[in-house]
């Protein structure tokens, strides 16, 4: 018997994304002060993270979370369907079936598990799932594990979209898409993807992990911006650990789907439920969530100021409106020297690069948050100008 060595294979593969400067490495968090963290000994200025509405610190969120696990402990202790499911879950899921104006509601461990659970749920191998290319990795995976036929069509193109369902006619076919995708910042063109759905007889289902809290009426998200119901997207996944700060995913959207998963998808039946604490601790933060509008307003006003000044100093952004607002550098090693230059300057602005974004996209993704002040983002916007200044020849790339 010769088989490889584990060790090896690892070694070998560590060697090759060391080659293409895609090592990452994880950072530690000592403290969190609103907006600024204490990152490995250093204070920064946090513009990578996901907490939109600033609801994560929120005393609230924070005493809802506190109060409960005061009474219900730390723990779900089982799954939903054995002895897990409390009475904060099933709160939570009406509440949340209520902001978004759907039937039904049904609680996750995370987006990814959602996703899994959907797509496993649903489909099988003679069905077909379409997605748009620049869809979440959790998409991608979820399909692939299903073992549908998974076909993919160029960045929000309703057309190609039509033409991969119409390349295999037969069997049951989910069109799936981000709604805000989270390395551009750009929302999927919606109505025509439900327009898509509906002469293809395909069920649309949104993945709006970045976009439920932020945009839309009430912050319902890019479905409701896109002035659509639960007959045109029967199904649509809201992550809870992004603009509401909290954790955990919700399935929303046709009550007799909703109902399936619940009986049927083996990431939800065998999965610990989420601790009754957190449930609590979303609960309040969805509440603040449909309430606060001012934080909306805010970010809308924190991506306009950053936009206006950015493009000012000739710095390379996407078309995004949202509060991902990506700095393209096109190579890994720019993307890496501007992050290392932002952090000397007390900024903290991660690097993407491939194979989260495509080949020759790497970029800064800048997240904005409610948190965050004007004197915030025109310090950033200097900093990113200095970084790139003293980066010229990596920073060409970004075209």
């Amino acid at each position: 018997m010769s088989r490889p060595s584990w060790h090896e294979r690892v070694e070998r593969e560590r060697a090759e994304r060391d080659a293409g400067q895609r090592r990452r490495h994880r950072r530690r968090v000592t403290q969190r002060d609103g907006a600024r963290c204490q990152v490995d000994g250093h204070s920064l200025l946090n513009f990578c993270g996901n907490d939109y509405l600033g609801l994560s610190q929120h005393f609230a969120v924070v005493g809802a979370l506190q109060d409960a696990a005061a009474r219900e402990g730390a723990g779900g202790t089982a799954s939903h369907l054995v002895c897990g499911h409390h009475a904060h879950h099933e709160a939570l899921e009406r509440e949340l079936a209520d902001w978004l104006q759907v039937p039904a509601a049904l609680l996750f461990g995370s987006g990814f598990t959602a996703n899994l659970a959907v797509m496993q749920a649903l489909l099988d191998d003679g069905s077909i799932c379409v997605q748009d290319r620049l869809n979440h990795a959790s998409l991608i995976d979820a399909a692939r594990l299903a073992g549908c036929r998974l076909r993919r069509y160029p960045h929000a193109d309703a057309e190609g979209a039509i033409r991969q369902l119409r390349s295999l006619p037969d069997g049951l076919a989910m069109l799936a898409t981000d709604g805000v995708f989270s390395m551009d910042g750009d929302i999927a063109p919606l109505r025509q993807l439900a327009l898509v759905a509906r002469v293809q007889r395909a069920l649309l289902y949104v993945d709006d992990a970045h976009g439920i809290g932020v945009v839309g009426p009430n912050g319902r998200g890019s479905v409701a911006e896109a002035k659509l119901g639960v007959q045109d997207v029967p199904l649509q996944l809201a992550t809870l650990g992004k603009a509401l700060g909290s954790y955990g995913a919700v399935v929303a959207g046709d009550a007799d789907l909703v109902g399936h998963l619940a009986e049927t998808a083996r990431p939800y039946l065998y999965t610990t439920a989420l601790p009754p604490a957190q449930a609590a601790a979303t609960l309040a933060a969805v509440k603040l969530a449909r309430s606060d509008q001012w934080r909306r307003d805010k970010l809308r006003d924190l991506a306009g100021r950053f936009r206006a000044r950015a493009l000012a100093a000739g710095l390379p952004l996407l078309d995004s409106d949202t509060p991902i607002q990506p700095v393209m550098c096109g190579s890994e090693a720019s993307a890496l020297a501007m992050s290392a230059a932002l952090e000397q300057a007390g900024y903290w602005v991660a690097a993407i690069r491939p194979p989260t974004v495509p080949d020759g996209r790497a970029r800064l993704r800048i997240t904005l948050s409610a948190l965050h002040g004007p004197g915030d983002v025109d310090g950033l916007v200097d900093a990113l100008a200095h970084a790139r200044d003293r980066h010229p020849i990596e920073a060409a790339h970004a075209s």
